[in-house]
């Protein structure tokens, strides 16, 4: 009887390993695709999260500078004064139309045009929970005295963006 060796060789063996290495190599670069597409949809909701704030806090301001707050039917182009008309968004950050030095003092849709918020100004009574993100709102004439449409354009961390748009009428 002769005697049977059984196993690998080294060869076989290196082989063997080179072949788990770039399979493992291929799987992990797939994941890895997957994990940063995993993340979109929670940056997305945060996103939404800050664009409808925002837009329902700057939808509750009055039309105009010039409208009536006391008497509800009289529109800005009605006996009050004009409307005003507001600038170009500006891209610095600036808001060129606000009569009011501070966002708690804003009480109408042209005071937020040019408003810039990053990070800590987005999350409120919540620290750290929209770091990376950053708004920025526009205010353009739509229909003179009648209509003014207010963009919120919302960048995630991955500089997607996001863009809420709403009409605001002089009514």
């Amino acid at each position: 009887m002769r005697n049977k060796q059984t196993g690998f060789t080294l060869i076989e063996l290196i082989a063997g390993i080179v072949v788990i290495a770039i399979v493992t190599l291929v799987v992990t670069t797939g994941l890895g695709q997957l994990f940063r597409q995993s993340v979109d949809p929670w940056q997305q909701i945060r996103a939404t999260e800050v664009g409808q704030s925002l837009m329902n806090e700057i939808m509750a301001r009055r039309f105009d500078e010039n409208s009536n707050i006391g008497n509800q039917y009289e529109r800005c182009s009605e006996g009050s004064g004009s409307c005003t008309t507001p600038a170009p968004c500006p891209g610095d950050g600036s808001t060129p139309n606000a009569e009011e030095a501070q966002r708690e003092q804003f009480d109408d849709v042209d005071d937020y045009n040019g408003l810039r918020l990053s990070g800590d100004e987005l999350s409120g009574s919540s620290p750290n929970r929209y770091n990376g993100f950053e708004a920025f709102v526009c205010v353009t004439e739509k229909n003179a005295n009648e209509l003014k449409r207010i963009t919120v354009t919302v960048i995630t961390p991955q500089d997607e963006r996001i863009e809420f748009s709403s009409i605001k009428g002089n009514w």
